[in-house]
């Protein structure tokens, strides 16, 4: 059985941000088929392009679970342009570490952002740079 430091069952047995936005300005899906992972990620925007509110809802395990309520905590209240910068990297050591069997619960963290900016530049108009949402074909680990 794999090991969790004590922010992975915290985040685990108590996640934060759970649940969906109506009339989301933002919403990203992202799935890992290998492992059965689906994570779902709604966000609020104001005018102001700060991320005012953040939901998940994510299908997989206690690591998944844990990446995605890590992930809502580190993005809210922040500018969306931070909330693209967020690596899966800075999602495990907020969780104090992840088992190199469960990393790819964070890139799915990142990428399920990523896709739920995408989706709010996309109805916005705003523009970006096309190689900022390229999807990573190795998942880091």
């Amino acid at each position: 059985m794999a090991l969790y430091s004590d922010k992975v069952m915290d985040h685990f047995t108590n996640p934060r941000n759970v649940g969906k936005i109506e009339n989301a300005d933002g919403v990203g899906e992202v799935g890992n088929a290998k492992c059965g992972d689906i994570m779902k990620i709604y966000l609020q925007v104001d005018d102001n392009g700060i991320i005012t509110d953040v939901k998940f809802n994510t299908f997989g395990c206690a690591s998944a679970i844990a990446s995605s309520s890590m992930a809502t905590c580190l993005i809210k209240g922040k500018p969306v342009s931070e909330a693209l910068e967020l690596t899966n990297k800075a999602v495990v050591e907020a969780l104090e570490g992840l088992p190199a069997v469960k990393v790819h619960c964070s890139v799915l963290a990142e990428e399920a952002i990523k896709a739920a900016v995408k989706d709010y530049y996309d109805r916005n108009g705003i523009e970006y740079d096309p190689e900022t949402f390229k999807e990573k074909h190795s998942h880091e680990e």
